[in-house]
């Protein structure tokens, strides 16, 4: 994930969660998943196409996926 987004990026296009938020949730509500993501900010819980690429069923690809900000923010 070396591109830079603002943390006003909205990552999840359905319930309008950023990466702010997303990156918020990890760092002090300690969540370590995407499922512990979507529970404490609703991101990744509706159509599910901004969890990765695999689930994107979308014409146009998303820029920034859930994985990528998992795996680049939750220690492992």
């Amino acid at each position: 994930m070396a591109r830079k987004f603002q943390h006003s990026y909205e990552v999840c296009t359905c319930k309008h969660v950023t990466l702010g938020e997303i990156i918020h949730v990890i760092k002090d509500r300690n969540a370590s998943s995407i499922e512990e993501i979507g529970a404490l900010s609703d991101a990744g819980t509706c159509c599910k196409s901004c969890v990765n690429a695999k689930l994107d069923k979308g014409e146009k690809k998303m820029e920034l996926y859930l994985e990528e900000i998992v795996n680049k923010f939750v220690k492992k």
